[in-house]
């Protein structure tokens, strides 16, 4: 999938929305623990119920990594079945990998090859040789870090405004129009000036709802030129309810969202 076709399902369905599945198998309804594998039947059913409703899919690799094997056969089968069943969704492994290029290489053969995401996050902080081995692909993008929501983004983002230092430059490197930028919702006093230096780069948006981000603020500032973004939410959603009726208060949320929000 590429950027404007996206941006027509954005339009089309009328939601900025990404589901984020951080799927914790310590969260997940207990009535799904019984199934030989709760995590891909728990991110079926939410994807299913939504798919009309959103326009993306993030999953958090961690969530799966730190179970061995078997989170990871969670985490292909998930995949395997949104491409397969769910092709207009968007799908991004929010890995924040990149490291010295050949290991890059490798890291966007995984992710972009064997299981077919559309994009990847990544960490700039090595530079533009640890990240264009995931711009060589054809309608495969990178999401580089640039002002994240959590607190620590004051240690080493906001000081000098190294986030505008990281966003400015990867817009000279070589197919800088296959990036998209992580903005978080909390920072949204920045959005505008971001904006102004991304243009027609996709933002991805995360820390509306549990972290607390202002949703009216955030689409104000990054939607003036175009609706290139794309609003991450994770466990406000996925654990809105641990009980039977789960998929129906994750669509509450979902609906609460996009009525407000476009």
């Amino acid at each position: 999938m590429n950027f404007i076709q996206l941006e027509q399902n954005i339009i089309s369905k009328k939601t900025f929305l990404c589901l984020g599945l951080d799927t914790d198998i310590d969260k997940i309804p207990n009535h799904l623990l019984n199934s030989q594998d709760p995590v891909f039947d728990f991110n079926k059913s939410l994807v299913d119920r939504l798919s009309s409703k959103i326009v993306a899919v993030k999953i958090n690799t961690a969530f799966y990594e730190s179970r061995g094997k078997d989170g990871w056969s969670s985490l292909e089968k998930s995949i395997d079945y949104i491409k397969s069943n769910h092709p207009d969704l968007f799908t991004i492994a929010d890995a924040k990998r990149a490291d010295i290029g050949n290991t890059s290489e490798m890291y966007a053969k995984a992710f972009f090859e064997k299981m077919n995401f559309d994009s990847i996050t990544l960490s700039p902080y090595m530079g533009e040789d640890s990240v264009k081995e995931f711009l060589k692909y054809d309608d495969k993008y990178a999401i580089l870090l640039a002002l994240t929501s959590n607190h620590g983004a004051n240690d080493f983002q906001l000081p000098n405004d190294l986030f505008l230092d990281v966003i400015s430059k990867s817009q000279k490197w070589n197919n800088s129009q296959k990036l998209m930028y992580v903005v978080g919702a909390t920072k949204s006093d920045y959005l505008e000036k971001i904006r102004d230096i991304t243009k027609d780069n996709f933002l991805l948006i995360p820390g509306i709802g549990t972290q607390g981000g202002n949703l009216q603020q955030t689409i104000a500032n990054s939607t003036k030129l175009n609706k290139r973004i794309l609003i991450n939410m994770s466990r406000s959603i996925i654990y809105a309810s641990n009980g039977v009726n789960y998929l129906d208060s994750a669509e509450k949320v979902v609906d609460d969202f996009n009525l407000k929000s476009f």
